[in-house]
């Protein structure tokens, strides 16, 4: 089979994982309000661990020079323009009802994704066994976040199907990446460690300037111990799968 038609379809199965959130659309409304912040504090973790123990070091690694540290620093400066950008658009035309960062949660996943789509091609070009281990490896990382992102959405002021459109269609630059990475092959190597520096910036960003504030909203000792266990599972399954799909992308 020919490796582009590999590549997409893996790409598309990756982009499908952003729809887990389905299996929280059927829950009652005053059940989804109780677990939503569960949802945040999960996404709080899955972001923080995704960027210190995957991001960064899968950018170090493939750069090892002080440049990575500056994509950083430009990641989390470009996010806080950006939030203030949509926080002035977004309330002067339609009233705050949905917060800036929900907005930011999906440029931020788009931009890893992004990222992903160019791994993926990268595996498979290198080999067929390299691609599929490559691809399993994202799968399971990306199954977590997904699900940390419908709540984030949905407690921004998303409906549900909104907030599974909007994650589907940021998922899908995946595809884009995919197809930037299996044309410009010969050059991926020198760029992807920037942008996932970059991206890295983005995750900690929303994570610590806007999904960790919310959480500081609560101020039932028992509901922060609950929020605190699930942000502290979210680092801890993010570094797990690292450690179990640790080599897939080398």
């Amino acid at each position: 089979m020919h490796p582009l038609i590999l590549i997409l379809v893996s790409v598309f199965i990756v982009s499908l994982l952003s729809l887990t959130g389905i299996f929280f659309v059927a829950l009652r409304k005053s059940v989804l309000e109780r677990i939503v912040l569960i949802l945040v504090a999960f996404a709080s973790g899955s972001l923080l661990g995704g960027a210190f123990l995957h991001l960064l070091p899968e950018a170090y690694k493939g750069c090892a020079c002080t440049a990575t540290f500056v994509m950083v620093l430009l990641g989390i400066l470009l996010f806080f323009v950006m939030e203030k950008v949509l926080y002035w658009r977004h309330c002067h035309r339609e009233g705050c009802e949905e917060h800036a960062f929900t907005y930011l949660i999906l440029i931020g996943d788009g931009v890893h994704n992004f990222i992903d789509g160019l791994i993926i091609a990268s595996g498979f070009m290198a080999g067929i066994p390299l691609g599929i281990t490559t691809t399993a490896a994202i799968v399971f990382h990306e199954i977590p976040q997904e699900i940390g992102d419908f709540g984030v959405l949905i407690h921004g002021g998303f409906s549900r199907k909104k907030a599974l459109l909007f994650n589907f269609l940021s998922a899908l630059t995946a595809v884009i990446g995919a197809l930037f990475g299996y044309f410009l092959f010969s050059y991926i190597e020198n760029i992807t460690p920037f942008l996932l520096a970059f991206a890295a910036g983005g995750f900690i960003y929303i994570a610590s300037s806007d999904l960790i504030p919310e959480l500081h909203k609560t101020k039932d000792i028992k509901k922060s111990m609950v929020q605190f266990l699930f942000l502290f599972f979210g680092i801890v399954l993010i570094w797990a799968l690292g450690y179990v799909f640790s080599g897939s992308h080398a």
